[in-house]
């Protein structure tokens, strides 16, 4: 779940002695602290592991089986992670910026999002380290779910004490937004809210072009889905990477999807009304006929009709006057 930041605003009662204004030094001053030294992941990388996890992910990709089997690199996090017992070198900074913003009033906490890094591959045997540390803690923010702060931490991960890959992983503390109040207050913010939004339409957030996908959203523009070829061993990739990855060649061309695809895997939101945004709806995972992934909304079709296997067809959505999405519509018949 991402809580999004609309403003900094008003916070809760920040505990005896700290205002908000004195609040924020002291949580700032624990940017830079370790939150875990020398951690040692539970397991070595293993081949057991390996096969649950993609299983659960329906990944059949040869290069995670047989006599050179590297993990796959989106497991990075899965060798650190300490179980219900936890892990024993953990440092109390963490801790204590947490009973920092339980006795100012955040005494909420939702994951907001994760980023991870693969500076090279892992392979049954390896020895996992890792260190981490609370890398950042943002101002006071107002957010749907309450006034808090975002807190990321950043966990450096070695294998065989060589760097194997970074994960930063964020959340957001927070007092939870008043529920009990008084009814005519609520309708009278309610109503002033309407009237601002029928002002201005609120905007879809926009997505992240960067050097690496620039082609693709320059194919959106034409009404074309894109998909990158290998230009070594030919094989197709979504979504769009530097680097090939059944044989690493960084050479690549396009071809164009005939627009025809199955539904693979959907889920349905129901997150609370957010802007630009009409829940419930469908987010499907696409199969397109060549043979590649991509996520998508559903539309066309109820959210409750959506299945597994029904049929779609490529559209382009147009959501304001400067962005059109790639979508699929489905068909009951």
């Amino acid at each position: 779940m991402t809580a999004t930041t609309q403003s900094e605003g008003p916070g809760p009662d920040t505990g005896p002695g700290h205002t908000g204004d004195e609040l924020y030094p002291l949580l700032k001053a624990f940017e830079g602290r370790a939150a875990a030294t020398s951690g040692r992941g539970k397991d070595a990388v293993n081949e057991p592991m390996i096969r649950h996890w993609c299983e659960a992910m329906g990944d059949t990709h040869p290069a995670y089986t047989g006599p050179d089997a590297i993990a796959p690199p989106t497991m990075l996090q899965a060798w650190t992670m300490g179980g219900l017992s936890g892990h024993t070198d953990r440092s109390s900074a963490y801790d204590e910026l947490f009973v920092l913003l339980d006795g100012a009033g955040y005494t909420s906490v939702v994951a907001t999002d994760c980023e991870q890094e693969y500076l090279r591959p892992l392979r049954p045997g390896n020895a996992v380290t890792f260190d981490a540390v609370i890398e950042s803690v943002s101002p006071r923010k107002t957010t749907k779910l309450g006034t808090g702060h975002f807190v990321t931490t950043r966990m450096d991960i070695r294998a065989d004490g060589e760097l194997a890959g970074t994960h930063r992983f964020r959340i957001l503390k927070y007092a939870p937004a008043p529920r009990a109040e008084d009814r005519a207050q609520a309708e009278d913010r309610a109503r002033a809210e309407d009237r601002a939004q029928a002002k201005a339409k609120a905007r879809r957030p926009r997505p992240v072009v960067n050097r690496d996908n620039q082609g693709f959203w320059d194919g959106v523009q034409d009404h074309r889905l894109l998909i990158q070829r290998c230009a070594s061993c030919a094989a197709l990739r979504f979504p769009w990477l530097p680097g090939c990855n059944d044989c690493a060649c960084l050479d690549w061309d396009t071809v164009e999807a005939s627009g025809a695809g199955t539904v693979f895997s959907y889920v349905v939101m129901h997150h609370p009304p957010f802007p630009a945004f009409d829940p419930p709806y469908a987010v499907a995972v696409v199969e397109l006929a060549e043979g590649v992934r991509m996520v998508s909304n559903i539309t066309g079709v109820p959210y409750d009709k959506v299945r597994i296997g029904m049929p779609v067809q490529l559209e382009f959505l147009r959501v304001d006057e400067e962005l059109e999405l790639p979508v699929f519509r489905g068909s009951e018949a």
